[in-house]
């Protein structure tokens, strides 16, 4: 796809604040069809991004273009195509959900009712009684349910399972695969990184006011680590373990070989075939390690995940 008719494409984006660094020479393309998760620690720049997208900030140096129109001129008309949910939401207090939807509905032109509905009981939403009786919860679904209810092109999520249920996230999940397979852009902010694992195709990751990676799951999948866990009914030296590739040998309990392998099993499943094993216990692949090697500012967790091919 051509760069100038991606839903998202941000060039060379710079914003400062007096009181301190924005983002800086961001550059990031997102495609149509696609669950992007965005991530980074507090203060990295995530907000100011989002913000940016929305055209509620503008930057000081760039070029913002979403679905290959200029942000800045078609910004009325851009919005339009955009279902957000803000990271610290903020509602009509007095109103019902059913009355504050109606409103935004209206404001939209649309959808009609039973679009919302089909949200509301996906979600459980009790929609007759006062926002300001509701629970940190249920506000969230709220919000959800404003974001997605008019089939956005794109939606911009922040932190969408804040507050939820484990069966109510499951729901939000399953939504937005849904419209990513329709088609629809989903540019989402989440801390969870267990749920980004689920449902992105691509992480983009922010530290500092800049970008220090873009990787997509499926190949993060494929780097990230197993730890193996494995006990013989006789003498096995290790050693012949640790000459598989990218298999360190790692502290365990007497008895036991531990082992952190990255990337494929099947070299050292090989070599425990020819052996007797009383016990074996598989765990991972740990994207969450991965993803905090760059989240974090450690030089060493940086530096090991570079080693490994994964900076």
């Amino acid at each position: 796809m051509a760069p100038l008719s991606l839903p998202i494409s941000m060039q060379d984006v710079t914003k400062r604040y007096r009181t301190g660094r924005g983002v800086e020479h961001v550059d990031l393309e997102v495609g149509s069809g696609e669950v992007f998760a965005f991530l980074g620690p507090n203060g990295a720049g995530k907000t100011t991004t989002i913000r940016i997208l929305l055209d509620l900030i503008r930057p000081d140096s760039g070029s913002v273009r979403l679905f290959g129109k200029e942000l800045r001129s078609h910004s009325v008309d851009l919005r339009r195509r955009i279902g957000y949910l803000p990271g610290e939401l903020s509602l009509y207090e007095d109103l019902t959900a059913r009355e504050l939807l109606t409103h935004f509905a209206h404001l939209r032109a649309g959808p009609d009712w039973s679009v919302i509905e089909m949200l509301t009981e996906a979600f459980g939403l009790e929609v007759d009684r006062a926002i300001k009786a509701l629970s940190k919860g249920n506000r969230q679904k709220v919000g959800l349910v404003q974001a997605m209810m008019g089939d956005p092109e794109l939606l911009i999520l922040d932190e969408p399972t804040s507050g939820l249920d484990p069966l109510v996230q499951t729901q939000v999940h399953r939504l937005i695969r849904a419209a990513a397979a329709e088609g629809r852009t989903v540019f989402l902010s989440s801390h969870v990184l267990s749920e980004v694992g689920q449902v992105a195709d691509r992480v983009g990751i922010i530290r500092d006011g800049a970008i220090v990676a873009v990787k997509g799951v499926a190949d993060l999948r494929k780097q990230a680590v197993h730890y193996v866990d494995v006990r013989f009914t006789g003498d096995v030296a290790p050693a012949e373990l640790v000459r598989q590739p990218e298999a360190t040998r790692l502290p365990s309990e007497e008895g036991t070989v531990r082992l952190a392998v990255r990337g494929s099993l099947d070299p050292l499943l090989a070599v425990l075939a020819a052996h007797p094993v009383d016990d074996l216990t598989i765990r991972g692949p740990d994207l969450e390690d991965l993803f905090l090697s760059y989240l974090t500012n450690d030089d060493q967790m940086t530096a090991e995940a570079v080693e490994h091919g994964t900076g």
